[in-house]
């Protein structure tokens, strides 16, 4: 196998980017050489931004919101799936949790994934009266 070698910083990084980008424009015949060079940059390229790169997953609330807004969704889209509009905007601000029919229901409409919607998440508390 041609020219591999670890990636250790940010410069080996894009240089690993650099030799795997030709890979997508002309994809290497399975079980060639190629495909082995593109199978093993492909795997030190996502070890090593596992590591220097985490992706924090978002809260369920944060990620319906942030699907909304990428799918120019309003909340009457939510309320649909939720049952009302002030479900919705409870859900939304924090202050109803999600039931497990409202998860498996925006699960099945907005294909999000299911455990992810099933996390626990914080709720906002209520100001105590004085």
């Amino acid at each position: 196998m041609k020219n591999i070698r670890a990636i250790r910083d940010d410069n080996d990084l894009k240089w690993a980017l650099k030799e795997i980008e030709p890979y997508f424009d002309t994809e290497p015949e399975a079980g060639s050489a190629d495909d082995d060079r593109f199978i093993v940059l492909a795997t030190l390229i996502a070890a090593y931004e596992a590591e220097h790169y985490p992706i924090v997953a978002l809260d369920p609330v944060t990620m319906i919101a942030t699907y909304m807004v990428q799918q120019s969704l309003k909340n009457s889209d939510l309320a649909q799936l939720v049952g009302s509009r002030s479900r919705a905007s409870e859900i939304l601000g924090r202050k109803r949790a999600l039931t497990l029919g409202m998860i498996n229901a925006i699960a099945d409409e907005w294909k999000l994934p299911l455990a992810d919607l099933a996390k626990p998440y914080s709720l906002v508390r209520p100001a105590m009266a004085a």
